[in-house]
């Protein structure tokens, strides 16, 4: 159980450190079409992880409370939005087409923030696959080994095309395959820190786990509605971000349906 718990939190760092290691093996910077598909892929992903492997096993562990059992998923969903709503503010960062940074401190280097952009919304991602984990590792729960295997492989799956998404810019703007694709790697660095911790206090967790699997949603769809939509959609119109919204939602709600 504990070795399971260990690979599986470090399946979703592997995903953004192969992702970043693209910039060893592609010459040109991804155009802005594909920037926008693999976009819209991590969106998809993620809002697919919230409902299936998130708020669904909320509601579920609070079936006891009857018809308030939406009382758990609800009040964790908007402690995770106004979380990240916090850090939005206190996090100088800089999206990616946008010339204005957020946050305060914002002599830092383009580079640094675009990267702490990316580590913002890595942060619920640690934390979703942390909670289940514990969950899972607790056996109080209805969270299967498989269940939580999905939920990692999915944030797995849209943490590579974040990956490139950090290192290939990185390098087209001038900067070494070796420096960018380490700040790639380094903005997926809190996910498995989040996720340990959190797996750390599973004993405090377990009468919580309701919350804090629908805080972890709560956080994660705001940064899709923030951050990954409006950058998915911007520039000349085009139907590529939704397509392949589209194809991450499919494919992580297949995988949580049939491993979980």
């Amino acid at each position: 159980m504990i070795l399971d718990t260990f690979y599986g939190i470090l399946i979703p760092f592997l995903g953004t450190a192969l992702g970043s290691a693209c910039v060893f093996f592609m010459r040109k910077s991804l155009s802005d079409h594909v920037m926008r598909a693999l976009t819209g892929f991590a969106a998809g992903v993620m809002v697919a992880a919230s409902i299936w492997s998130l708020l669904i096993p909320a509601l579920e562990d609070s079936e006891f409370m009857g018809s308030l059992s939406f009382i758990p998923a609800a009040v964790g969903f908007w402690i995770g939005i106004l979380f990240l709503l916090a850090l939005d503010h206190i996090i100088p960062h800089l999206h990616r087409g946008s010339e204005t940074c957020e946050g305060p401190n914002c002599k830092l280097k383009r580079s640094t923030m675009l990267v702490l952009a990316v580590t913002l919304h890595n942060i619920p991602e640690g934390m979703a696959v942390g909670v289940v984990y514990a969950g899972y590792m607790t056996g109080n729960s209805g969270i299967t080994a498989m269940g939580a295997l999905a939920l990692s492989l999915g944030i797995a799956i849209q943490n590579f095309p974040e990956g490139a998404i950090i290192s290939m810019p990185m390098r087209a703007d001038g900067t070494g395959k070796t420096k960018a694709f380490t700040y790639g790697v380094l903005s997926g660095i809190v996910e498995p820190i989040g996720a340990i911790l959190t797996v750390l206090a599973a004993g405090l967790i377990v009468p919580l786990l309701p919350y804090l699997l629908s805080f972890a949603a709560g956080a994660m769809l705001y940064v899709v509605v923030e951050e990954l939509i409006p950058e998915m959609s911007q520039g000349e119109h085009s139907n590529i971000g939704i397509l392949f919204f589209a194809v991450g939602f499919s494919m992580m709600m297949i995988l949580d349906v049939a491993l979980g």
